[in-house]
Order: C-alpha cells, then structure tokens, then sequence
C-alpha cells in the first residue's frame, strides 16, 4: 500500500472522511488500505495541518476558563462569556446569565433577585414568553440611590413579567441612615414576611459590586456615614458587595455601621440557600468578584473572559 506519509493519500483520505462523511472501513475499501491504515492517515493529516478542526460554541462560552474557575474555586457551575475585540462583556454576560437561569428555573419555584447592572442584562436577555410558574422576591429593599432601571424592586417586576410569575414587593429601602431607622422597618410584618420569604427561595441570583468600582460608592454615601464611622469602614479595606453587604479581600463580612444601616438578606441568609449565582462583568470587577467567591456565599458564577483571568491571577498572588 502507498505509505502513509504519502501527502496525497493523506488529503484524499482526509477529504473523503471530512467532506464526504465516508466512515472508515469505506475509506479503506476505496484506498484500498486497512482501517487501522486510514486511522492513521486521518491523524497524520491533523498533525501535518492539512486539517484544522474548529468548534464554534454559538452561545460563546469559554470551556478552559470556566473548569479552571470551577476548580479553582469550588464551584458548582460556571459560565464565562468568550470576549473578542468589540464584544460588550455585560451584554454577552447578560445572554450567558439568562440561559442559565432558563435551563436551571423549574416550574413552583422561588427565585430571589438582588439589584445591579449585572442583573438587569441577565433580564433583559430573558424572552417574554411566559408559561414559567415562578414566584420571584427581591432580596434588599429599594434602593434610590441608583438608576431605578437597576434596582431590585424594577428587576423583580420585570423578570416576573416575562417569565409569566408572580412576584412581591419589599416595601422599604434598602440603605437606611441610622441602625434604628433600619430596625423600625425590620419590625413591620410585611417587611419582615418579604424578607423571611426571600430566606427560603431554591434560587437567588445576584449582582456582585467592586468598591470604588459604579453603584458600589453610591451605597456608600447613601448610607450617610458619621466621620467616625466612615473611618471604620475603611480600616476595614472592604473590597466589594452582595444585597449590599461588604466583605474584605478574604470574603469576611464587614460588621458595624456599614451592616447596621441595611435591610437586606444577609450573606449568612444567602449562604443557606441551595444555589446562589453571581453575575459580574469586566476586569475591574475582579476584587470584589475575589471576594465574594471567598465568602462562600457562590456556587454559581457568569462572567466574561477578561474578567476570569484576572480572578485567576489576582487569586494566585
């Protein structure tokens, strides 16, 4: 038989199996070669380049990224948006959050929903179709100090709406100025009955804030912190946020003023229920996004590639 090496044997039988999808044995019997002849044929052609197998993922994703956070991290799953040149990460972020939300949402579930620019693209991506029978809860009060398109009570509403749920409202802000303010609230039945609700939802996804990075320095001053207490926040070096509650670079909560002045579910709250997917996007999210994966609060994290190996960078420090 013609030696394998032979190139054009090697394009021949490479065309045969690629283009015509000829099965072995009828490559062997056209070449008249053995089948184990046209196995090695095929992945001499690989090796020599005259084959060049491409798969194109149409939703995107990042597969190397993705195992590499999922082990590195402990996470139960992981979506990684594969960002080009041109690509907007929030929106291709946004597309990756909606399908894991659809392929993971099952019909009498509650979901609970947090606030940020993370989120409203994960809704925004969610056709409005309906038939979905889902409750969704807001996770933290309302929150006047961002764009209201952003905040939960807007997002709740409208993920309800084109899941075909229902939904309820937490009658109260988010940021209150003092910690008594905060617990005048946590004492009316229907603050305190949304909240307990939001406690026990099967699934939250929620946005995750960088300080000094958009919304996350909005909170800040919204909580109209004394010098005092403004100094013991910083010595406290929080790094980012979930529902509004700071943790360090090593995912310890911030106690202290900074807590006291929130109506929110805690992370502890957070950590008890069974899924909880982080949403973030952009490089400069990555200390926060460091963080929260330390508070153990995740078992779910979508973002987008730059952002991804900047985590895995920074974690390796």
């Amino acid at each position: 038989m013609p030696p394998p090496r032979d190139q054009q044997l090697l394009v021949k039988a490479a065309r045969l199996y690629y283009e015509e999808g000829r099965s072995q044995n009828e490559i062997a019997t056209t070449l008249q070669v053995s089948r184990s002849s046209v196995s090695r044929m095929l992945t001499a052609a690989r090796e020599r380049g005259i084959v060049r197998i491409q798969i194109n993922d149409p939703t995107g994703r990042d597969m190397d990224l993705e195992a590499e956070l999922t082990a590195r991290f402990g996470l139960r799953d992981c979506r990684v948006a594969e960002i080009h040149s041109g690509d907007r990460p929030l929106s291709r972020v946004g597309d990756l959050g909606a399908r894991w939300l659809l392929e993971n949402l099952q019909a009498g579930q509650q979901i609970g929903v947090s606030w940020g620019h993370g989120l409203q693209s994960v809704v925004q991506h969610i056709p409005d179709e309906g038939g979905l029978d889902v409750e969704v809860l807001p996770l933290v009060g309302g929150l006047s100090a961002v764009d209201s398109a952003i905040s939960g009570e807007e997002l709740v509403r409208d993920l309800a709406g084109r899941v075909g749920g229902r939904y309820q409202r937490l009658h109260a802000p988010a940021l209150l100025t003092s910690k008594a303010g905060r617990d005048v609230l946590l004492a009316e039945p229907s603050v305190q009955a949304t909240l307990d609700a939001a406690r026990r939802v099967q699934v939250a996804i929620v946005g995750i804030g960088s300080v000094g990075q958009g919304s996350s320095a909005a909170l800040v001053k919204a909580m109209n912190l004394s010098a005092e207490e403004q100094a013991r926040f910083d010595a406290a070096r929080p790094v980012g946020d979930v529902c509004a509650r700071f943790f360090d670079a090593e995912g310890t909560p911030l106690a202290g003023p900074s807590d006291d002045h929130v109506l929110a579910v805690s992370l502890a709250d957070l950590a008890a229920i069974p899924t909880v997917a982080g949403v973030a996007a952009g490089p400069e999210k990555a200390g926060g996004v460091l963080g929260a994966l330390r508070t153990g609060v995740l078992d779910v994290l979508v973002c987008d590639s730059s952002l991804a190996r900047a985590l895995l960078t920074r974690d390796a420090r």
